[in-house]
C-alpha cells in the first residue's frame, strides 16, 4: 500500500510517496519482530531453542513453557487486530525476564547468570 503526501515547500506543492513497511509480528517467546510469513517458521525453532536453554539452567531459574497468547480481537473486515496480537506477544516475551537480586534489572535467565558475575551491590554511603 502506498500513501501519497503533498508537501508545501517554497510556495509549491511537492508530491512524495511514502512506502509502508510490510506488517510484522512479534514472537511471543523471544520478543523479536518477524514478517507475517516467516513467523510460522520461526516460532517452532524458537520454542525448541527455548527448551534446550531452559534445561541447561539451574533449577531455580527454570521457567514454565511460554504459552502462545490467544487474541480473539477481530476487526470489522474479519482480520485479526495485529496491534493487539503484537501487544499480547510482547507482554508474553517480557514475562520471561528474571530480575537480578542485586540491582533489579531484568534479563533472560541465561543472560542473568552472566550478569551476576559482575553485578556488585552499591556501597553504603
Amino acid at each position: 500500500i502506498l500513501k501519497t503526501i503533498f508537501i508545501f515547500l517554497h510556495g509549491c506543492y511537492l508530491q512524495a510517496k511514502v512506502i509502508r513497511r510490510p506488517p510484522t509480528v512479534i514472537c511471543y517467546i523471544c520478543g523479536r519482530e518477524y514478517g507475517t510469513k516467516s513467523i510460522s517458521i520461526h516460532e517452532p525453532q524458537c520454542l525448541k531453542k527455548w527448551h534446550q536453554e531452559n534445561e541447561n539452567l539451574p533449577k531455580h531459574l527454570r521457567r514454565p513453557e511460554p504459552k502462545k497468547p490467544e487474541v480473539r480481537t477481530v476487526q470489522a473486515k474479519g482480520f485479526y487486530d495485529l496491534d493487539a496480537l503484537n501487544e499480547a506477544a510482547w507482554t508474553s516475551a517480557q514475562a520471561q525476564l528474571v530480575p537480578c537480586d542485586v540491582c533489579g534489572r531484568t534479563f533472560l535467565p541465561d543472560r542473568l547468570i552472566v550478569h551476576q558475575r559482575s553485578c556488585k551491590p552499591k556501597p553504603a554511603k
